[in-house]
């Protein structure tokens, strides 16, 4: 009864629209679902989110769940996500793309979820990748092992630098931290968001190197025009 007296006067919200949500529905409403911007990438081999990496890292597979775009519903999940601490969210999108990535992860082994340093994961309080990396190890039934990448150096903002200046900002900034947790493992590499793939190149190739690991990606989201 509390529970019902509380949806009334205080209603979980829908993401998307702002409206209501039903009891059943967690954090998007249907209707919203439905018109989610899904990529379907996992579908398509050599699709153009595996192709931004061609010539740069070798990547076995690339998949995003959804394109973003400034305005549309995949910027409002990934504000809500990134900075409301809305970190059930990450795990519950991770969950239901991970019902859509089965089948299509091969022999993949271990999650790794894109490192914060320190600095920033002490001023905001969370890694919103961890929480997508949960829910895809979860549900997909393979290894979490974020713990083994770190960053060691703080860099600045990407969001107005062009495609070099963001690899410039990445280059050598990752660590595998616990080489035994990942060697010779085939690991999905994911991020919240890839714009020119620069942080993901850069992190890959730290694995690659250190750890003779094979990369698969995967992220909530991928930008385009």
């Amino acid at each position: 009864m509390l529970h019902d007296l509380l949806g009334i006067f205080f209603p979980k919200l829908c993401i998307g629209c702002n409206k209501p949500l039903l009891k059943n529905e967690e954090f998007i409403c249907t209707h919203c679902y439905f018109h989610l911007p899904a990529t379907k990438y996992h579908l398509q081999k050599e699709n153009p989110l595996e192709k931004i990496f061609w010539g740069r890292v070798k990547i076995e597979r690339a998949f995003s769940f959804l394109f973003f775009r400034k305005g549309n519903i995949t910027q409002y999940v990934l504000h809500e996500l990134k900075y409301k601490g809305n970190k059930e969210l990450g795990k519950y999108i991770g969950k239901i793309y991970a019902e859509k990535l089965k089948g299509c992860i091969g022999d993949i082994e271990a999650v790794a979820a894109i490192p914060l340093h320190k600095s920033k994961l002490l001023k905001r309080g969370y890694n919103q990748s961890d929480f997508f990396a949960e829910g895809l190890s979860c549900f997909l039934n393979i290894e979490n092992a974020s713990t083994a990448l770190t960053r060691n150096i703080a860099t600045e903002t990407q969001t107005k630098k062009s495609r070099y200046e963001r690899w410039e900002n990445v280059n050598s900034i990752f660590n595998v931290s616990d080489i035994s947790a990942l060697k010779d493992k085939h690991v999905l590499l994911v991020d919240d968001v890839i714009t020119t793939g620069a942080t993901i190149e850069a992190c890959a190739n730290e694995l690659i190197q250190s750890a003779n690991c094979k990369i698969s990606v995967a992220s909530i989201a991928v930008a385009v025009n």
